[in-house]
């Protein structure tokens, strides 16, 4: 709160921080202001000063150890109420990871796994320092791009060391002014920026709802681009096969079925499905049975599911051969670590079965089992959780903004470590926690934290959930025994 004295300074009051008040001259201050666009929104502004500064502590919290099961956290303290904040020297030891996306447990510090990417490490160093174009392409980049495309049964593939980047920087390379692309009103950030980039026009359909896709493209292919009404050049249809705030699967049968009926072009980010999904993890084309040469330009990381960096361009040979001479991405960015590259071979052969055992196939049901289990639990308890039940990201609803702030705190004292999400992430109404599921998680660590859900429940009334589940878990699992036995 501002207020100018008798003298002509600005007087600032910030007592409800803790702040000292201060006295500014004004020297034309207002004056110089006058002809600039404010900074801040209004309500982000207000957002900003009175909300998110007092809760901040709830986010980025520095952790000291590998990112598996279990990991170390840095305590920090605050003597400025969230302005600025002190490392203590005290750790924060075993506390559960339910926050890291590392979906198949790969990001593990295994000698006897990681023996390949030492080696390599010593073969080819930690960075390549060029492009793939110039002297970087290493032997290692063409061998993974093969498994890739052979993982996920199409011509072809190249990838990027940025998985952000992987969308931003292609998308522009594939649609561009005279172009249309319909993107799911939930896409992912760097989605929406490589449409921007790309100058096509951008029209947003609701999230997974296949009467709002199917008008957009009536309209669009009847009545053209806006004023010269001509023929679009190309239709691009932009979807996510799991939505990581929203834990939801993508309706890929349905939107393929449109694809095909309008002929319009199909892009499907698989960040959070590529591994995490399908009976041997090759993401939702498998889950719901679809060819993949139904999909256009099938794009994923290796961020989650290979505890790794990058990401993948998968289709024709066509597309991707376009792609390595018109992508920005791939003319001007340094090639991937040899190091990473080779960890992203050795957990793909890993989940392929080509390194001679079953360890990939039985982490992927894992899981599956983890998956299932804690969502089963959880609705059980009362809690309101949205996404698909094959989904491993499973959000829990809070909505209130305190209670978000209460909920993280109380499981960081419980030695939980969790990421809560708010505005403006997700509308203010609608603020969530976020749990990622691991084949990594053990039963006994998932029931511990279901034990502690159960009463961080209670305490701060977060069951809001109507439907009533029976208390008691099944007592076998269908898979378990065999008809006529």
């Amino acid at each position: 709160m501002a207020r100018t004295t008798a003298n002509g300074n600005l007087k600032l009051y910030l007592n409800q921080n803790g702040l000292k008040c201060e006295d500014i001259k004004r020297n034309g201050y207002h004056n110089r202001r006058q002809d600039f666009v404010p900074l801040y929104q209004d309500f982000e502004n207000f957002y900003t000063r009175n909300l998110y500064m007092r809760v901040r502590d709830n986010w980025n919290r520095p952790i000291c150890s590998l990112p598996g099961p279990v990991f170390d956290l840095m305590e920090r303290v605050s003597d400025d109420y969230n302005w600025t904040f002190r490392l203590t020297g005290g750790t924060i030891h075993n506390a559960i990871n339910m926050g890291s996306y590392n979906y198949l447990g790969f990001a593990e510090n295994n000698a006897d796994f990681l023996k390949t990417v030492a080696d390599k490490t010593r073969q080819y160093g930690v960075g390549v320092g060029s492009t793939r174009q110039e002297i970087g392409n290493l032997g290692i980049h063409e061998e993974l791009e093969q498994l890739v495309a052979n993982f996920l049964r199409v011509e072809s593939s190249m990838t990027f060391g940025m998985g952000f980047a992987t969308n931003s920087m292609n998308i522009p390379a594939l649609v561009g002014k005279g172009c249309l692309i319909l993107s799911d009103e939930l896409n992912h950030t760097s989605l929406i920026l490589g449409a921007r980039l790309s100058g096509a026009l951008i029209r947003v359909f609701k999230h997974n709802n296949m009467h709002s896709l199917e008008k957009m493209l009536r309209e669009a292919i009847s009545s053209g681009q806006p004023r010269t009404h001509r023929p679009w050049k190309k239709i691009l249809i932009m979807v996510e096969g799991i939505y990581s705030m929203e834990g939801s699967l993508v309706r890929l049968p349905e939107i393929v079925a449109l694809k095909k009926k309008y002929k319009a072009y199909l892009y499907l980010d698989e960040a959070h499905s590529i591994g995490a999904v399908g009976p041997t993890g090759r993401g939702v084309t498998e889950l719901f049975n679809v060819n993949p040469s139904d999909v256009d330009v099938m794009m994923g990381t290796f961020t989650k599911s290979f505890g790794a960096a990058g990401g993948y361009i998968a289709g024709k040979k066509e597309l991707v051969d376009y792609l390595r001479s018109h992508s920005h991405s791939a003319v001007y960015a340094t090639a991937m670590s040899p190091p990473v590259t080779e960890q992203i071979i050795r957990a793909m052969k890993c989940i392929m079965g080509k390194d001679g055992s079953t360890e990939g196939i039985r982490r992927i049901h894992k899981l599956a089992e983890n998956t299932r289990y804690f969502r089963a639990r959880l609705k059980e308890m009362g809690f309101i959780i949205y996404g698909n039940d094959d989904s491993p990201v499973v959000p829990i609803l809070l909505y209130m903004p305190g209670k978000v702030v209460a909920f993280a705190r109380e499981m960081l004292e419980r030695k939980i470590g969790v990421v809560v999400v708010g505005f403006p992430a997700t509308p203010i109404t609608e603020a969530r926690a976020r749990f990622c599921l691991s084949a990594a998680h053990t039963k006994a660590m998932l029931n511990q934290v279901l034990h502690h859900m159960n009463e961080v429940g209670d305490h701060l009334c977060l069951k809001f959930s109507r439907l009533k589940y029976s208390s008691c878990p099944n007592l076998h699992d269908e898979k378990d025994f065999e008809l006529g036995s």
